[in-house]
């Protein structure tokens, strides 16, 4: 859903033709899963997370500026609702990424492991704070530009361009390919 087909239907619904949320929902849904999954790294967590995302969105929708992209507002309402999940668990600075399997795992689980997981991308994000595996996910995977996560994150454009340097370097520091003893790297970064 383009920029312009959003508006439409926020204007729409904003003039109490509430029945259209649900296109809006449906439009962004599942990217705003993703993101939720990337970041709590439960499938549960990350579907619950995205009902409140969406509920969240709508009780304040009156609020929304709209000088503001829609799709960057609900992102950052999610990584609001993300990050108080994750301090809610206080969880110190590493967050386990994958679950191990669990009985009765869902197909969309096992699709969304086997598209953006492997052990060695798992360790390797172990290695970087909530924060650093947000800018990666957003600019990495949902190709946010930096003005729209300055806006999610409330940060200035300009040094979240240099974090995400930095970050991309961790990463990579820390990413080690199975076939090249990623394995063995994942297995030591367990035992410590």
């Amino acid at each position: 859903m383009d920029s312009k087909e959003t508006e439409g239907l926020l204007g729409m619904i904003l003039q109490g033709d509430e029945d259209r949320y649900e296109e809006l929902m449906k439009a962004y849904q599942v990217k705003i899963f993703h993101y939720c999954y990337h970041i709590l790294g439960h499938q549960m967590e990350a579907e619950d997370a995205t009902q409140e995302v969406f509920f969240k969105a709508y009780r304040n929708l009156k609020k929304y500026k709209r000088e503001i992209p829609f799709a960057a507002w609900l992102y950052k309402i999610a990584y609001n609702h993300c990050m108080d999940v994750l301090r809610k668990r206080k969880w110190s600075r590493l967050l386990p990424f994958l679950q191990e399997a669990e009985r009765g795992e869902s197909h969309i689980d096992s699709h969304i492991e086997d598209v953006y997981f492997s052990e060695s991308v798992y360790v390797a994000m172990t290695a970087l704070s909530a924060e650093e595996r947000t800018l990666l996910i957003l600019r990495g995977v949902e190709e946010k530009t930096y003005e729209e996560i300055s806006q999610i994150m409330n940060k200035n454009a300009a040094s979240l361009r240099k974090k995400f340097e930095r970050t991309a370097v961790k990463f990579r520091t820390a990413y080690v390919p199975l076939e090249k003893g990623g394995a063995k790297h994942a297995e030591s970064a367990r035992l410590t």
